[in-house]
C-alpha cells in the first residue's frame, strides 16, 4: 500500500499550480499592455485595413451615405461638388491619421484611468496647416499683390482675415480689407437674394433693403456685417469666437466630453472597468503570487541547482500551454466584436468597422501566440539544460575538426542535387502577358476594353483645386488605368479672362477693375501645362509629366497606354513636348485609314511602340498624333446626374472602330459622392452592354472620374473576359439606333 503523500509534495503541487496560473495572468497582462493599451497597436490595425483611405473610397461614397450627406451639403451656399471634390485635398488621409492618433491617445488615457471622462479631442492644426500650404501654393501671388510686396507675408494676411472675420461675426463692418465692387441694380438684387438665403425666412424682409443698398454702393463689408449676426446662431458664433481665441494662442483644439452611459459608448466603459481591474488589482496580485510560488518551488526542490530548474521550466511550459489554449478557443469562438454597428449605418461603414475589429482581434491573438511561444521556449530551455546536466548524454560536437570533411561533403552534395532538381520543379516558361492578361495578347487594340481616367492630371495627390482623380498619373497607371484623358494649356493670361468677361453682364467699369485685379493676382507662367480649365487652380508641367509616363511604360514592358488629349496647345508645341520627354521610341503610328483593323496587342508590344496618342482637335502633322474622332466615337459627357447618362451619339458619329464611353457626372465639378454608385461594377457593365447593343460596337474606353473608387476596373476586366469567352467581339462599324 502507498503511504500518505509527503507534505513537501503537496506544497510543491500547490506552489506549481499558483505559479502557472499567476504567470498566465501576467502573460495576459503583457498582451493587453502591448495591444489594447498601446497606441501603436491601433495605428497598425488601421493601417493594415487602409481605414483612412477606405473612408473616402468606400464609406463616403456608399449609396446609403450619400443622401444624408447630400442633404446636409445642399444647405450650404457652396455647390456640394466643390466641397466633396476638395475634401480629400484639404483633409487628406494623412491628416485623418493625425486626427485619429490624437483620439486614440484620448481613449487609452480613459482606459488606463488617467481620465474620468472620455473626450473627443479634434486638433484642427493639421487641417489649418494643410490649408496654409495650399494657400501659399495657389494664392502667394495674390497675397503679395494685395500687400504690395514682392513676397507674401501670410502671417500678417491671416491675422488680417481673422480681424475681418471677428468684426463680421460681431455684426460690425470691417474698416478696410474687403473689396468695393460697383454693381448694377440687377446685380445687387441678385447678390442680395444669394446672401439672404443664409438667414432665416422671418428675418429676410427686414434685412433686404439694408443689404441691397450696401451692395448697390459697392460696400461688401457692410452687407456681410448685416447678414452675419442673423445667419449665425449663438452657438455657432460662440464656437467661432472660441476658434479665434484658439488661433490667437496658436492652437486649434476642440474638446468634447462624451457620455459613456449611452449605449454606443458602453463597450468602452466596460473595457475601462476591466483594464483598471487588471492594472490596479489583478496584475499586482499575480506578480506577488508568482514570485512567492516560484521562490517556494525553488526552495522546496532538493539540490543540486540544476535539478531546481526542472520545475521552473515546467511552470513556464504549462503557462505557455494555457495561453495557447486560450488563443485556440478564442480563434474558434465567433462574434468576438466589441462594437456591433447600428442598423442605421451604411453597409460600407459597418464592413469597415467589422474588418478593423477582426484585424485587431487577429493581431491581439497573434501577440498572445508570440508570448506563449516565448514562454514555451524559455521553459523548454530550462528543462533541457536541467536534463542534460543531470543525465549527461553524449552530444556530437559539430565544431570538431574531425567532422569537417563529412560536413563539407553533405553540404556540397545538397547544393549540387538542389541545382540539378530546381529546373525540374519549374512548370515551364511563364505565360506571355499583354495588358495584364495572357488571354489578351491575340486580341486587337480595337477589340479590348480599357479603363480611362477623365481629367487624369487633376488629382488630389497633386493638390489640384477641384480634383477629379485621387492618385497622381503614375498611381493611376499602377491602379489599372490604361487610357489618360489629359487637357493641355498655356497659362491663362488676364486679357483672355477679359475677353470672357466681355460676354458677361458685368459693367465696363467692373470688367476693367476685375482685369486689373487679375493682372496683379494671377500672373501667367510660361511653358506648356496640364490644367483643368484654369491653370491657377492646379497645373502640371507637360514635358516632365510625359516623361513620367514614358518611365512607367519602360518599367512595364507588356503594357499599352493611350493618351486622349484635349489640346489647348497647338500641334507643333505638343510635338516638341513629346520630343523633350524622350518618347519617340514609344509612340505608336496608327494606320492612316481609320477603317482598317488595329494591330494585335502582342504586335504593338513586340514593336516597342506602346503609347497611342490622340488629339481632340489636331490631326498630325506627325504620324503618331491623330484626331481621335477620325478613329473613334463617344457618348455625351455633359450630364448632371447618373440618370441622364445615355448612349446617344456625340462627337465622332456612329461608325468608328474605337468607342469611348463617357461615364461620369459633370454637375459643377467632380461628384465624389456619386462615384461609389456610378463606378460600381454593375452600373458600368449595365451601361456598357446597353450602349454596345444600341451602337453595334464594343466599348473600348470606359472614362470615369475617381477611377480608384468603386470597381470600374473590375467591370472592364469582365467585359474583356466576356469577349474572350464568346471568341467574337461585338461587330464594329455598324450604325445603330441610340438613346
Amino acid at each position: 500500500m502507498h503511504g500518505p503523500v509527503p507534505r513537501s509534495a503537496w506544497v510543491q503541487v500547490v506552489a506549481w499550480s499558483v505559479a502557472v496560473l499567476s504567470l498566465t495572468v501576467l502573460a495576459t497582462a503583457a498582451v493587453v499592455r502591448s495591444t489594447v493599451l498601446d497606441p501603436e497597436f491601433y495605428g497598425r490595425v488601421l493601417e493594415d485595413e487602409r481605414a483612412y483611405q477606405r473612408f473616402y473610397d468606400e464609406v463616403l461614397v456608399d449609396p446609403r451615405s450619400t443622401p444624408p450627406a447630400r442633404e446636409l451639403l445642399d444647405r450650404l451656399p457652396v455647390p456640394q461638388s466643390t466641397i466633396t471634390s476638395n475634401l480629400k485635398v484639404v483633409v487628406p488621409p494623412e491628416t485623418l491619421r493625425a486626427l485619429g492618433d490624437r483620439q486614440i491617445a484620448e481613449v487609452i488615457h480613459y482606459l488606463e484611468g488617467d481620465r474620468d471622462v472620455l473626450r473627443v479631442t479634434v486638433d484642427l492644426e493639421p487641417v489649418v496647416a494643410n490649408v496654409e500650404r495650399l494657400s501659399r501654393a495657389y494664392f502667394g501671388d495674390a497675397v503679395a499683390a494685395l500687400q504690395q510686396r514682392s513676397e507674401p507675408d501670410f502671417q500678417a494676411f491671416v491675422q488680417r482675415l481673422s480681424d475681418i472675420a471677428a468684426r463680421l461675426v460681431a455684426g460690425e463692418a470691417p474698416l478696410e480689407g474687403l473689396p468695393s465692387l460697383p454693381l448694377s441694380h440687377a446685380q445687387a438684387v441678385a447678390a442680395t437674394d444669394a446672401l439672404l438665403r443664409l438667414v432665416p425666412r422671418a428675418a429676410r424682409s427686414g434685412l433686404g433693403p439694408t443689404v441691397e443698398a450696401a451692395l448697390e454702393r459697392g460696400d461688401v463689408g457692410s452687407a456681410l456685417a448685416a447678414v452675419a449676426p442673423v445667419a449665425l446662431s449663438e452657438r455657432v458664433r460662440a464656437a467661432a469666437a472660441e476658434l479665434m481665441r484658439e488661433a490667437e494662442r496658436g492652437t486649434w483644439v476642440i474638446t468634447v466630453d462624451l457620455d459613456t452611459s449611452r449605449d454606443v459608448w458602453a463597450p468602452v466603459h466596460r473595457a475601462r472597468s476591466v483594464t483598471r481591474l487588471f492594472q490596479e488589482v489583478v496584475e499586482p496580485l499575480a506578480a506577488v503570487l508568482c514570485a512567492a510560488a516560484l521562490s517556494l518551488l525553488w526552495l522546496s526542490t532538493p539540490s543540486p541547482t540544476m535539478r531546481r530548474l526542472m520545475p521552473l521550466g515546467w511552470v513556464l511550459a504549462a503557462a505557455a500551454s494555457l495561453t495557447a489554449l486560450a488563443v485556440f478557443v478564442l480563434r474558434l469562438t465567433p462574434g468576438t466584436s466589441l462594437f456591433v454597428p447600428p442598423p442605421s449605418w451604411p453597409p460600407s461603414a459597418a464592413r469597415l468597422l467589422d474588418d478593423i475589429q477582426a484585424t485587431a482581434v487577429d493581431r491581439l491573438l497573434s501577440t498572445a501566440t508570440v508570448v506563449a511561444v516565448i514562454l514555451l521556449a524559455a521553459g523548454a530551455l530550462l528543462i533541457t539544460v536541467a536534463w542534460v546536466r543531470q543525465t549527461g548524454p553524449r552530444v556530437p560536437d559539430l565544431t570538431d575538426p574531425r567532422h569537417g570533411p563529412a560536413l563539407t561533403f553533405v553540404v556540397t552534395a545538397c547544393a549540387v542535387v538542389g541545382t540539378m532538381l530546381a529546373p525540374v520543379a519549374l512548370t515551364g516558361p511563364s505565360p506571355r502577358i499583354c495588358q495584364g492578361s495572357p488571354e489578351l495578347c491575340d486580341a486587337r487594340y480595337d477589340e479590348i476594353a480599357q479603363l480611362a481616367a477623365h481629367n487624369a492630371m487633376a488629382t488630389t495627390a497633386d493638390r489640384f483645386i477641384g480634383p477629379l482623380q485621387d492618385p497622381d498619373i503614375v498611381g493611376q497607371l499602377d491602379a489599372g488605368v490604361r487610357a489618360l484623358l489629359l487637357d493641355t494649356h498655356r497659362w491663362e493670361r488676364p486679357e483672355q479672362v477679359a475677353d470672357r468677361l466681355g460676354s458677361s453682364e458685368f459693367t465696363p467699369e467692373l470688367r476693367r477693375r476685375l482685369t486689373r485685379i487679375l493682372q496683379r493676382l494671377n500672373p501667367p507662367h510660361p511653358g506648356l501645362w496640364l490644367c483643368h480649365s484654369v491653370c491657377g487652380a492646379g497645373a502640371l508641367e507637360l514635358a516632365p509629366t510625359l516623361r513620367q509616363i514614358g518611365d512607367w511604360l519602360r518599367a512595364n514592358p507588356t503594357e499599352v497606354v493611350t493618351l486622349i488629349v484635349q489640346d489647348g496647345v497647338d500641334a507643333a508645341a505638343t510635338r516638341s513636348a513629346f520630343e523633350q520627354a524622350g518618347l519617340a521610341d514609344l509612340l505608336h503610328r496608327p494606320d492612316t485609314d481609320p477603317d482598317r483593323p488595329w494591330p494585335k496587342l502582342k504586335d504593338m508590344i513586340d514593336s516597342g511602340r506602346r503609347l497611342v496618342v490622340f488629339a481632340e482637335k489636331a490631326d498630325g502633322p506627325v504620324p503618331w498624333y491623330r484626331n481621335f474622332y477620325r478613329y473613334g466615337m463617344e457618348t455625351p459627357f455633359a450630364v448632371r446626374s447618373p440618370d441622364e447618362m445615355t448612349c446617344l451619339p456625340n462627337r465622332g458619329g456612329t461608325d468608328k472602330r474605337l468607342f469611348l464611353l463617357n461615364h461620369f457626372v459633370t454637375a459643377g465639378g467632380g461628384r465624389r459622392l456619386e462615384a461609389g454608385t456610378v463606378n460600381s461594377r454593375q452600373r458600368v457593365l449595365e451601361r456598357a452592354h446597353d450602349c454596345e447593343r444600341r451602337r453595334g460596337s464594343p466599348v473600348n474606353f470606359v472614362a470615369v472620374d475617381y477611377a480608384t473608387i468603386g470597381d470600374a476596373l473590375g467591370a472592364v476586366e469582365e467585359l474583356n473576359a466576356e469577349r474572350l469567352r464568346d471568341d467574337a467581339p461585338v461587330p464594329t462599324g455598324l450604325t445603330g439606333a441610340a438613346g
